[in-house]
């Protein structure tokens, strides 16, 4: 949806093609593959990560990455596995360069990973965790908004707010499956 979004806005139209929104579509999936690699006493810890246990945590991205490199070595023209490896190496990444792995900031973080992190931190508030109750929809799009420049792109942000409607009602229906 923030694709399809954005696809109306002239600066990001000609990268988000019909092909970039499918292909994104299939291959978000793919963001936590890595999280297999992470034991799973911190994957369910249910209270606030100590800061070797956010060390592990933050090396999901790089398993994972490093996990679909072997892939596309086998099919390196595979579009999907390409998108899939920026995914899950760079969703954490932070427009501010504060994130992780990499610390990229701004435009050097892959535009996919850009659209998913707002994506993915949607559904991981508006979610029951072993950490925390879910948020409602409006939390959620506040804290979201609060963090357009600083964690999230900007654009991506004012693009999520034009759809947050289309948001609640996704979550909705994917709470009642």
């Amino acid at each position: 949806m923030l694709g399809q979004t954005l696809h109306a806005n002239p600066y990001y139209a000609p990268v988000l093609t019909d092909q970039f929104i499918e292909t994104i579509y299939h291959a978000a999936p793919l963001q936590d593959i890595g999280k297999v690699g992470i034991p799973d006493a911190i994957l369910l810890k249910p209270g606030k990560l100590m800061s070797d246990e956010f060390a592990m945590m933050t090396r999901h991205t790089v398993i994972g990455a490093e996990t679909l490199q072997r892939v596309l070595e086998r099919y390196p023209n595979n579009a999907f596995i390409k998108m899939g490896i920026e995914l899950t190496r760079s969703h954490h990444e932070r427009w501010d360069g504060t994130g992780y792995p990499d610390r990229l900031a701004g435009e050097a973080i892959p535009l996919s990973a850009r659209i998913l992190a707002v994506a993915d931190v949607y559904d991981a508030l508006r979610s029951k965790r072993p950490y925390k109750e879910p948020f409602d929809h409006v939390k959620t799009c506040a804290i979201i908004c609060e963090s357009s420049g600083s964690y999230f792109d900007p654009a991506i942000v004012a693009a999520f707010v034009t759809i947050e409607a289309e948001f609640e009602r996704v979550s909705a229906e994917m709470q009642e499956r």
